[in-house]
């Protein structure tokens, strides 16, 4: 993800209801997720929520409070936020049986692993499902995914070796996570650029 103070995907979606949601003294987030060819945009669904992982990045790119932007939206405030130059990634880290449903291997396999910090340092590290027992977190639920880890940069490959410097200084026991995160943003911007949205 990255932040930019105008947009023409925004121009083309979300800003097209503006009068509505302004009647409506909406205030809040919208997410709209779309496929976007050279032919147009095209809107699948909207979340008017912050989503997982979405906000856990969204996060790490403000360098305004995350209360005073909820305490502001919330009491209607016309205010401007900071944010961080350049890109922003995240990706899960998940034990057995993810993506699967089979609480019965998450049991045998996954309960209570330790999650083990190399160097104590927890920032960009977004607990999903651990609990600190002991001052240790251990994994709990049943679907497997245990933390979110992320990362910034100037670059979307900057921001990609940050979050993966990130994930090697974790140990989970059978954990995994994908490590294709931003690759294709070079080709996907290139395209973007070339029909006129970025």
């Amino acid at each position: 993800m990255f932040w930019a103070e105008e947009s023409v995907l925004f121009d083309r979606t979300l800003k097209k209801l503006e009068p509505s949601l302004r009647a409506q003294n909406f205030r809040g987030h919208i997410d709209i997720n779309s496929i976007v060819n050279h032919h147009g945009i095209y809107p699948l669904e909207f979340t008017s929520r912050f989503g997982y992982p979405q906000v856990h990045i969204q996060r790490d790119g403000l360098l305004t409070p995350f209360s005073k932007v909820l305490w502001d939206t919330a009491a209607g405030a016309h205010v401007t936020f900071s944010s961080r130059i350049g890109f922003q990634v995240g990706a899960y880290m998940v034990v057995p049986p993810f993506p699967y449903d089979d609480p019965k291997s998450f049991r045998l396999f996954s309960k209570d692993s330790v999650v083990i910090f190399k160097k104590p340092n927890e920032v960009g590290i977004h607990p999903i499902n651990v609990k600190k027992v002991n001052g240790h977190w251990l994994v709990t639920g049943d679907r497997g995914i245990v933390t979110l880890v992320t990362g910034q940069g100037t670059t979307m490959k900057e921001a990609q070796k940050h979050m993966y410097n990130r994930i090697s200084n974790l140990l989970i026991n059978n954990s995994y996570y994908r490590n294709d995160i931003g690759d294709r943003w070079t080709e996907d911007s290139d395209k973007l650029r070339s029909w006129g949205y970025l």
